[in-house]
């Protein structure tokens, strides 16, 4: 079978240089005895690599021209390449409900879902690798104070350690994207529980963000009546930007705002 054609309404980039596959495939090695999820395998350069560990594989690719190629050359892995979108599995019903390594060189124009999903099953995904675009990786692994510091930021490092391994330049890809890519790791800190509600966290997180120019005490007028006594009382943390609270603060904010919502 010929070689699988990039498709750009997929976002594929396939990555040639086998050295860099390699060292993507020994990320998982941080978190041994799991098996792994693939995410978006194409003609399978990492899935070479990952099938060479003792673990189980298994890999989820939407194009079915990718499919086809991965059943005629990986052929012992037929039974492990599910066909179907990432985005709209059950990843309960992947491994026996139990825990997995996601990995992949994700398509970047949803990366951000793929994150977003893996936050939702946080309890089954202890540790995530992979090659996205370099500007979305350093806005996972930046800290406070930074302008790359946002919503991805604060929402993953919650729950996750994020490291930022290595750049990778366009030239290794078919076709070259223009931008440059990242491969990066994250692993499941000792957070069970943010102390606040989670939901309320995240409105908060992305109203802010939404305004990250603004001071808090005017982005949060969408979340609270104008009359609210905690743009008056805690007027020291309200005068501050976003991007200039920790996670921790984050959740402090988080629970004034539900104390006000609640006595409102």
């Amino acid at each position: 079978m010929k070689q699988v054609r990039p498709k750009k309404n997929l976002g594929q980039h396939f990555l040639t240089d086998l050295s860099i596959a390699r060292r993507i495939a020994d990320t998982v090695d941080a978190c041994p005895d799991i098996p792994v999820l693939e995410v978006g395998p194409g003609m399978g350069v990492l899935t070479q690599y990952l099938a060479e560990k003792p673990r189980q594989l298994r890999v989820v690719e939407i194009d079915t021209e990718s499919v086809a190629y991965l059943y005629e050359h990986f052929p012992r892995l037929r039974d492990n390449v599910i066909g179907e979108d990432f985005l709209r599995m059950d990843l309960r019903q992947l491994f026996d409900g139990g825990q997995f390594v996601l990995t992949g060189n994700y398509p970047y124009d949803i990366s951000s879902q793929i994150f977003f999903k893996m936050l939702d099953n946080r309890d089954l995904i202890p540790c995530c690798t992979g090659m996205i675009q370099r500007e979305v990786a350093l806005r996972m692994a930046s800290q406070p104070g930074s302008k790359q510091y946002g919503i991805l930021s604060v929402l993953i490092q919650a729950w996750y350690n994020v490291e930022y391994l290595f750049t990778v330049e366009p030239n290794v890809f078919n076709p070259p994207p223009k931008v440059q890519s990242a491969v990066i790791r994250m692993m499941r800190n000792d957070v069970t529980s943010l102390g606040c509600d989670e939901a309320l966290f995240k409105r908060v997180v992305k109203t802010t963000f939404n305004q990250r120019r603004k001071m808090l005490r005017v982005s949060l007028r969408q979340l609270l009546p104008q009359e609210s006594s905690l743009f008056t009382l805690h007027s020291s943390l309200l005068t501050r930007r976003p991007e200039q609270l920790s996670i921790a603060e984050f959740v402090e904010l988080t629970n004034l705002v539900a104390a006000e919502l609640s006595s409102d």
